[in-house]
């Protein structure tokens, strides 16, 4: 609310009771009241910072600064007119710079009537000062008359546009116009101020330099006594860098969006405070476990706990995201209808500012079709290999019972021709001959690892490497260094498990060369098959039944196996063995 005294003043300004000129120590013209401009017919854009002797031809302007205060009579010329005016002069001191206000009237009368107002007017003068002063120091100062054209700028403005005063006095803000808003925009700008209504809004401007900046505005109507404006005044404030954290923000946040539009699509997602009491879920959450939100929000993951993992299992997964890390593992869960589902999840501790973890995020991926498919491999990998032992210990009967059987026979038979020779015995010796080699040649190759039995694992390998040589035309470097032989379940096993990597590098790896070896270390056997074919990308490709077959003998002679495959660079299987008192003979 204005004070009555500043009130008074401003009315009195309105009334054009009296004009104003105020002049620097140079006598340049600084500034010119409506009063004055309208008694003088002046323009601010033709007057500011010229001569005042201008004006008033005969005034001495360093008499005027030699006195606080003055009365004097002076001619002034305007547009070729002179006259006789009265000048009542007071210094103003404004920070460090000195001014002299010229009160002008027609009159004794009127300059009488002046002086009560003077002092009051000179300290309202010296709060407007104060007042500009500070805007200057922390805003975008502009005046503009009534048509727009600019009538004053301060060093901001010259500071932030990187125009100079000289460019910028006499034209209109278009000399900073962007060309971000539309005719729309400003057309509702000046429809508001000149209706005599404060303006405000934020305007994105264009600098000299063609850089950009926004500045957040209000534009106030000076008003005549009619009620019309005849100036603006704007008032701007740079807000350029939060103008570009704020689109940054939408451009993050329109990012997150649509990360989170994906990942909800895709994945079961659930945010829990540090207790585990969950605080969010997505569709595709209560979609999988067939829980409504409501009926998991504020509960825990018991509430989908399956009983299948130990508490040892949780227990180490609290301690890894309660130590603000991230924590990978397959758990299996189960919906509220009794059936069960596996998820791969990841779930990741959100840390506070003292390093702790104030809340978790939970991403799952449903992989229960996966995992019934591992679960059903595994048991037909079980059956094949025991279908394997019953067909070796049916070929051993057939062996003991056919030929074994035959071969006996043929002993009593040549003990026969010892004590009496017979023809006829020598041809029945013959028959049981041509029978035992006919029966050998069926079931030999069903009883290939016949050679593992008989030589051990290093002939049996390098057989099968002649085989495929022969039969896909495959380059195999095989070195070896195994100085003992090892139990036939090991031996077996291992070279299943050589036999099955060969065959499917020739069948897929597109390549023609191949490394094998064999090589004994202190504690254990370390095999190594490597292709140089067309590998796959391990983590797109899902595993086939060769190697569900080569990983269960592995599992079943205690022995690490690992495939490492770069798509287009190859493949190496590595197989370690460990020693033990089982493994070697």
């Amino acid at each position: 609310m204005k004070s009555p005294r500043k009130e008074k003043n401003l009315q009195m300004i309105r009334n054009k009771i009296v004009a104003l000129i105020i002049i620097d120590e140079m006598g340049r013209i600084n500034s010119i009241n409506q009063a004055a401009r309208e008694r003088f017919k002046l323009q601010i854009t033709e007057w500011k910072g010229k001569d005042v002797q201008a004006l008033f031809p005969l005034l001495n302007v360093k008499k005027l600064f030699s006195a606080q205060h003055c009365t004097l009579t002076t001619k002034a010329s305007i547009n070729g007119t002179t006259a006789n005016w009265l000048l009542s002069c007071e210094l103003i001191e404004l920070g460090n710079h000195h001014y002299c206000m010229l009160s002008i009237a027609n009159d004794k009368d009127e300059m009488n009537s002046n002086q009560g107002i003077n002092e009051e007017l000179q300290a309202s003068l010296s709060e407007l000062v104060d007042l500009k002063f500070a805007l200057d120091e922390s805003s975008i100062i502009a005046i503009t008359d009534r048509q727009g054209i600019i009538t004053y700028v301060n060093d901001k403005f010259c500071e932030v546009s990187k125009y100079s005063r000289e460019e910028l006095i006499g034209k209109s803000h278009r000399l900073v116009n962007s060309g971000y808003h539309s005719a729309d925009f400003f057309r509702h700008l000046w429809q508001t101020i000149a209706s005599g209504t404060v303006w405000k809004g934020e305007i994105k401007n264009k600098a000299k330099d063609s850089t950009y900046y926004w500045v957040d505005t209000t534009i106030v109507p000076f008003l005549n006594k009619e009620g019309k404006p005849y100036q603006y005044l704007a008032i701007r404030n740079e807000i350029t860098a939060r103008k570009r954290a704020e689109a940054e923000l939408e451009e993050t946040i329109a990012e997150l969006y649509d990360l989170k539009f994906a990942i909800d699509e895709s994945s079961i997602v659930a945010i829990t405070d540090r207790k585990g009491i969950i605080t969010y879920v997505n569709d595709t959450f209560c979609k999988i476990s067939k829980f409504n939100r409501d009926e998991l929000i504020g509960n825990s993951h018991r509430i989908i706990n399956s009983g299948f993992h130990s508490p040892e299992f949780f227990k180490e997964l609290w301690r890894t995201i309660g130590k603000g890390k991230v924590w990978k593992g397959e758990i299996k869960n189960k919906a509220k209808d009794g059936t069960y589902y596996w998820v791969n999840t990841t779930i990741i501790p959100f840390i506070n500012n003292e390093g702790k973890p104030y809340q978790y995020l939970a991403i799952r991926n449903e992989i229960t079709a996966r995992k019934r498919a591992e679960e059903e491999l595994q048991q037909m990998m079980r059956k094949l290999i025991g279908l394997q032992e019953d067909e070796r210990k049916k070929l051993s009967r057939e062996l003991h019972d056919g030929i074994g059987q035959n071969l006996y026979s043929l002993l009593i038979m040549t003990n026969r021709l010892r004590s009496k020779p017979d023809l006829e015995i020598i041809d029945q010796i013959e028959m049981e001959i041509s029978n035992v080699i006919e029966e050998i040649r069926q079931i030999s190759w069903q009883l290939r690892p016949s050679i593992l039995d008989d030589l051990g694992l290093i002939p049996a390998i390098r057989s099968f490497i002649n085989k495929v040589a022969t039969h896909y035309g495959l380059k195999t470097h095989f070195t070896y260094e195994l100085q003992r032989r090892l139990s036939s379940d090991v031996e077996t096993n291992i070279y299943r498990i050589v036999q099955e990597a060969i065959t499917n590098a020739c069948k897929y790896a597109k390549t023609d060369e191949l490394a094998l070896s064999i090589v004994e270390k202190t504690d254990h056997l370390e095999v190594s098959i490597t292709d140089k074919g067309i590998g796959f990308d391990q983590t797109k490709t899902q595993s086939g039944v060769g190697l569900f077959s080569m990983e269960e003998r592995a599992r079943t002679i205690n022995a690490n196996l690992n495939v490492s495959s770069i798509k287009n660079k190859g493949t190496t299987i590595t197989l370690i063995v460990p020693f033990s008192k089982e493994s070697i003979w």
